[in-house]
């Protein structure tokens, strides 16, 4: 059973969030922080976990976590969704950790939970492909039992964080099954290439494993179940962490509306921009509305709709609205808004990651469709 917050504790929770990311992850320093060799702020990473103990904050507790649910987790996602922040904190704690959970595998979590919730160890999950599509099933990625244990060949093509992980999860085909394998990022056999993607601030590497010495985390023939599980609560964290952005978005917009003049009078005076704003408002509290029915449903909630329908809807209204919010951004703003160091780039660049991290429009869809039975 998850711990509980009270509003005022979780209002806390985000001004304490809040204040550091205002003072350490402006879109100047966004831009410096990306160029780093690890692709995001040593230091603030230290201090999110040090100071404010947000990598542990959904984790079991039996495994250095503080066991928090899907909602103080929403609260920390939109925090970072509204700084736009550079980090690993989506693919370690969200990706990683949810799958470590997820598995029931106790030898598995006391190996590697402790270190992901103190942010020591950077964590990722490899799953998909070269045909960019996240899937349960019927990868190319295999691994054989050996007599000196498993080994794993093969490939995954786009992997959150994966040039940077300490550990890598990664599901492969076997002769039981799909299963779930813990990687050690040293292993010689390993071949990690960073990738130049659309967003800047989400690190992304194709990586190679050439008999790369693997350990099955949950049963053989358990990615499935476990995969399907991460999805659910991944596509919920990250609607969260759009809904953040897109908010980040509409008071950059109504601020410049209200600053910037144009034939003697401010532009959030004239009809075009003002209906703009209004339809970027309506967008984000339609969104929110999903996060949080969604987050009811992954809290066990009883009067809540099926989890699979519910991050289904969330992941699909929130990253059509964080896209919506994106470009409309860019339009309020005008020339100013298409230049490299404005940040509404930033977010249009994470919208567009963010509604394409799972596959796509069509796929979650599709999954919706499925969910409903259709």
């Amino acid at each position: 059973m998850t711990e509980t917050t009270t509003e005022v504790e979780r209002a806390d929770l985000r001004a304490s969030i809040r204040a550091l990311l205002t003072a350490k992850s402006t879109g100047e320093q966004v831009l410096r922080a990306v160029e780093q060799p690890h692709g995001h702020d040593e230091l603030l990473w230290k201090r999110m976990s040090e100071d404010l103990g947000l990598q542990s904050l959904s984790l079991p507790e039996a495994h250095g976590g503080d066991g928090f649910g899907q909602l103080e987790l929403s609260v920390v996602l939109g925090e970072l969704g509204r700084a736009v922040l550079p980090g690993p904190f989506f693919s370690s704690v969200v990706l990683a950790g949810s799958a470590l959970v997820a598995s029931g595998d106790e030898a598995a979590q006391a190996a590697h939970l402790p270190g992901i919730a103190s942010g020591e160890v950077i964590a990722t999950l490899a799953v998909i492909e070269h045909d960019g599509g996240w899937r349960t099933d019927g990868f190319l990625t295999s691994a054989v039992s050996t007599p000196g244990g498993w080994l794993l060949r093969g490939e995954k093509a786009l992997v959150p964080d994966g040039d940077i992980a300490d550990l890598l999860l990664v599901a492969a085909d076997t002769e039981s099954g799909p299963t779930l394998f813990a990687i050690d990022a040293r292993d010689p056999g390993l071949t990690r290439t960073p990738l130049r993607t659309l967003d800047l601030t989400r690190r992304t590497a194709q990586v190679r494993f050439r008999d790369v010495a693997a350990v099955p985390v949950g049963p053989l023939g358990g990615a499935t179940e476990i995969l399907d599980q991460v999805l659910d609560r991944a596509s919920i964290a990250l609607a969260a962490e759009q809904v953040g952005a897109a908010r980040a978005c509409l008071e950059m917009s109504t601020a410049y509306a209200r600053e910037r003049m144009q034939f003697g009078r401010a532009i959030g005076s004239f009809q075009a921009i003002k209906h703009k704003c209004a339809d970027m408002f309506a967008r984000i509290e339609l969104a929110e509305a999903a996060v949080v029915e969604a987050v009811r449903a992954a809290d066990g909630a009883d009067d809540a709709p099926p989890l699979g329908v519910a991050a289904a809807v969330a992941h699909s209204v929130c990253s059509d609205a964080f896209m919506f919010v994106a470009t409309e951004n860019i339009q309020v703003h005008g020339g100013i808004g298409f230049t490299w160091d404005h940040p509404a780039h930033l977010y249009f660049r994470r919208a567009k990651a963010t509604q394409m991290m799972f596959g796509g429009p069509g796929v979650y869809f599709e999954r919706l469709l499925a969910q409903l039975g259709v």
